[in-house]
């Protein structure tokens, strides 16, 4: 049992968590899930339908058996839901061996610093000229193969990110794949 004591701070720590309250925030997180287009499937577009059936009949083989190219059918779909997501994961990689990051140079460290700045240059005591950024580019290894690492070591957090829609789509398709296996052995 709880103490009112313990009710009112977790009233207050309640409170303090709701998420963005200002509206441009909540614009801003609203767009989170859309950042890499991954939480759609691949099923539910009407423009690959026919990809995905053409891939069902490739691996139901002769097999026209209303079951199994369902299982088909779910394989193909987690199978393009996996090469889209590892298609997003080498971009991702390609992109940061490219520019050596993923985000624009911050000028300011913090928004404190910002802020300073832009007050500094109201008051006309410093020059108009924003510092310049680092160059991200610079600190990439020249070599290849170490410039390959290097992005893969800086991408490594968004690629952790990204296995929550890898590794339900390789479920999917194991899933569907033992049950076609099952079926399969049951016609013989």
């Amino acid at each position: 049992m709880s103490s009112e004591r313990q009710r009112a701070a977790n009233r207050r720590n309640a409170r303090k968590s709701t998420g963005p309250r200002c509206q441009a925030a909540k614009k801003r997180t609203s767009q989170n899930a859309l950042r890499h287009g991954l939480t759609l499937s691949f099923a539910a577009s009407a423009a690959h339908t026919k990809l995905i059936d053409k891939l069902a009949r490739q691996i139901a083989g002769p097999n026209t058996g209303r079951i199994f190219l369902q299982y088909a059918r779910e394989i193909a779909i987690a199978e393009l839901d996996l090469a889209r997501v590892r298609r997003v994961k080498t971009e991702l990689i390609q992109r940061l061996s490219a520019l050596g990051s993923l985000d624009p140079p911050q000028t300011f460290t913090s928004r404190n610093e910002e802020l300073r700045f832009l007050k500094a240059v109201l008051r006309r005591k410093a020059r108009c000229l924003l510092p310049t950024p680092p160059d991200l580019v610079a600190t990439m290894p020249t070599d290849e193969a170490e410039r390959t690492a290097e992005a893969i070591r800086r991408a490594l957090p968004m690629l952790i990110l990204l296995d929550r829609y890898e590794a339900p789509a390789i479920a999917r398709r194991t899933h569907a794949i033992r049950q076609l296996v099952k079926r399969s052995t049951k016609q013989f």
